[in-house]
């Protein structure tokens, strides 16, 4: 059976839409980049710790498979996690105004035997931000919670000039990537990945 590792509502409902059935595993490992990890090694490295700690989880399950994601947004080889607090996710949205930055997303599957990882990356442009609104989408309280303080999905789409990519992998689960892997598992989907 598939286990999703995240306490993300976001990857609960892309899951869904391949048509997977799963269970989910609550887990809690810390997310903090090592000095000098390049960005895509720490985004890689998180997904797999997030899978595995979620199989330890479910390890007496019988055929028990678990996948951990991960995304971040990259500018100028900074990683932007999610904000501390309102004035934290200003500065990032200030800082992404005008220009592109990358979205990277890892996805890990993980069972008792086997491990595999797929990454997406895609490169997001948002429009010059007036101050105001980046004052009232900070407000609407959306960039709390989010890598690099916006939403693709909701408010933040309107800031968004160009995306070269992957939509769900900015919202944080690739469909496409994560299709192939479960393929690969043996997982059953409502679609199918050509290869």
């Amino acid at each position: 059976m598939l286990h999703l590792a995240s306490q993300s509502p976001r990857r609960r409902e892309l899951l869904a839409r391949l048509g997977a059935t799963f269970g989910i595993v609550d887990v809690d490992v810390p997310e903090h980049r090592e000095p000098g990890e390049p960005p895509e090694d720490y985004v890689r490295r998180v997904a797999r710790e997030k899978a595995g700690a979620g199989l330890l989880e479910v390890v007496a399950v019988p055929g028990a498979v678990v996948l951990g994601a991960d995304t971040e947004v990259v500018l100028d080889d900074e990683v932007f996690g999610k904000p501390r607090d309102a004035d934290d996710a200003a500065g990032m949205l200030r800082r992404l105004s005008g220009r592109t930055h990358e979205v990277i997303s890892a996805v890990s599957l993980v069972s008792a035997g086997r491990e595999a990882q797929a990454v997406s990356r895609s490169q997001v442009t948002f429009a010059p931000l007036a101050d105001e609104d980046i004052a009232a989408y900070v407000a609407s309280g959306e960039p709390m919670g989010r890598a690099g303080a916006y939403a693709i999905q909701g408010g933040a789409e309107r800031f968004v000039v160009r995306l070269d990519g992957s939509f769900s992998g900015v919202m944080g689960l690739p469909l496409h990537e994560t299709a192939g892997l479960l393929r690969g598992f043996g997982v059953e989907t409502g679609f199918r990945v050509a290869r």
